[in-house]
């Protein structure tokens, strides 16, 4: 990966019935969102898929084929109701084989937990041997190192500059995994961009009056976004639209003069102004 490219977009799965169902709720989401941000980043799309066979399948061979960097959390154990490995490797067009650095590994936590244990590790015994198979990965996968019990996630190559980075479903192993993938592989894209949202508060506005407007920022500034978010019952402010840009700070910028002064042209009462970096 060379600095003249663009930056990619990020993105995010999340998988298990869990979630759909409501017995957990997503953390993944909003953990991400911080920790691309701490780094000059952003997040651009989130798919959740329960634990369904061939849709987490047509998921995750979209995300391969993104070209996008994914990080994709939860069921990559070896439990009936896992079943990350085994669509990613159908999504892939490969076999499913055991990882011998993971395999190292999941043999060392096996003898670190008989250790503290008392007891002797026994690797032939069955449950040992199950154990194995969450070091079964899509062929041609990267490890990632798991700090909390060293049992690895994986990476495979998708698209272009695109790859998706498999870890637990659990945050206290899945965070710390997804720094170290953003550091070790992405470091090159950190901060490369200083990036701004900048934006208004419109009383008594409706959206659909903003929109031509909207669009004459975005059509002569065609490396911002422009965005609404309208309001009907706020309590200091009432109806109202908060209409911005965000972009490359000084990108972003030129767009937001223009859009004041396209508001103030029209006569709108603006309120407070708001500034996120």
């Amino acid at each position: 990966m060379t600095h003249d490219r663009p930056v990619p977009a990020f993105g995010l799965v999340i998988v298990g019935d869990e979630i759909l169902s409501g017995k957990r709720a997503d953390k993944h989401m909003p953990k991400v969102i911080e920790l691309l941000a701490a780094r000059g980043l952003s997040l651009s799309w989130v798919r959740y898929v329960g634990d369904d066979r061939p849709r987490l399948q047509a998921v995750l061979r979209d995300a391969f084929a993104s070209g996008d960097i994914v990080f994709s959390c939860g069921g990559i154990g070896a439990t009936p109701d896992d079943h990350t490995r085994q669509c990613a490797a159908a999504a892939l067009g490969v076999e499913l084989e055991l990882h011998p650095e993971a395999k190292a590994l999941i043999e060392e936590r096996m003898r670190d937990v008989a250790r503290e244990q008392g007891q002797p590790w026994e690797p032939e015994r069955a449950d040992n041997v199950h154990r194995l198979n969450m070091g079964v990965f899509p062929r041609g996968a990267t490890i990632i190192p798991n700090p909390y019990n060293k049992i690895p996630g994986f990476s495979c190559t998708g698209s272009g500059q695109g790859a998706v980075h498999f870890v637990p479903g659990f945050p206290v192993m899945a965070w710390p995994m997804i720094e170290w993938v953003l550091e070790q592989h992405y470091a090159q894209w950190f901060a490369r961009q200083q990036r701004r949202e900048q934006s208004v508060i419109v009383f008594g506005a409706i959206e659909a009056a903003l929109t031509p407007l909207m669009e004459q920022i975005e059509a002569a500034h065609p490396e911002v976004k422009v965005f609404s978010l309208p309001s009907v019952d706020h309590p200091e402010w009432g109806r109202h639209v908060e209409l911005g840009v965000k972009g490359q700070t000084a990108a972003a910028a030129a767009a937001y003069a223009d859009l004041l002064a396209g508001l103030h042209a029209v006569g709108a009462k603006l309120g407070p102004e708001l500034v996120r970096d």
